[in-house]
């Protein structure tokens, strides 16, 4: 699998959340809501999640491994930079 398009959009004025992000993956398929969060070690990303009933989160898509956790994090990560070195 690969990812073949990544969108990353800067959120202003917020101190954890840093950016929303959408992730294409084989031209085939979106995985959207992806957010770039300022964690105590740096940067990261949270995957697509709902609130359930008892008042905690669950993912709505993620990783099934550590590599594709990786890539996609990498990828979307390293388009974060580029698009704050534009503003």
């Amino acid at each position: 699998m690969e990812i073949t398009e990544v969108k990353v959009f800067p959120v202003q004025n917020n101190d954890k959340l840093k950016a929303y992000a959408s992730v294409v993956f084989d031209n085939c398929f979106v995985v959207r809501d992806l957010r770039v969060i300022h964690g105590t070690t740096g940067l990261f990303v949270a995957m697509p999640s709902r609130k359930r009933k008892d008042g905690t989160f669950r993912d709505t898509a993620h990783p099934l491994n550590m590599e594709m956790r990786n890539m996609i994090e990498q990828s979307i990560l390293n388009e974060y930079e580029d698009k704050v070195k534009e503003v």
